[in-house]
């Protein structure tokens, strides 16, 4: 599969959450930061990465089934010295004004 094709697939199957934080993240529109979707960083892709700060911001769907998974990504992703933070997409969807605080929190003392 090329990556025009690759990149139609993950649009289609993007989340209205996904959707949501991306028009917040894209084009250096939050806080002059470029992020990246769906970046490949080993064996896992990334929801959104900023390279800048090695920051990985993620999302979950709200289902407590892949807890234990999302634990073992998130160490490993450590272990490669990028750091996590993690939202549900409910609060995305409904309260993003409380994620982009938390975010900007998260990300201020690596801005320059």
């Amino acid at each position: 599969m090329d990556e025009v094709e690759f990149a139609r697939q993950l649009r289609r199957r993007q989340t209205d959450a996904e959707r949501r934080i991306w028009g917040y993240l894209r084009d250096r529109r939050f806080l002059g930061l470029k992020f990246r979707r769906q970046v490949p960083c080993g064996v896992y892709v990334l929801d959104f990465y900023c390279h800048e700060l090695r920051l990985a911001v993620e999302l979950d769907g709200g289902q407590h089934l892949e807890s234990a998974h999302d634990a073992e990504r998130d160490a490993w992703l450590v272990r490669q010295g990028i750091r996590v933070v993690r939202f549900w997409n409910h609060d995305v969807l409904f309260r993003i004004d409380v994620v982009l605080e938390a975010l900007r929190l998260e990300v201020e003392p690596g801005v320059r």
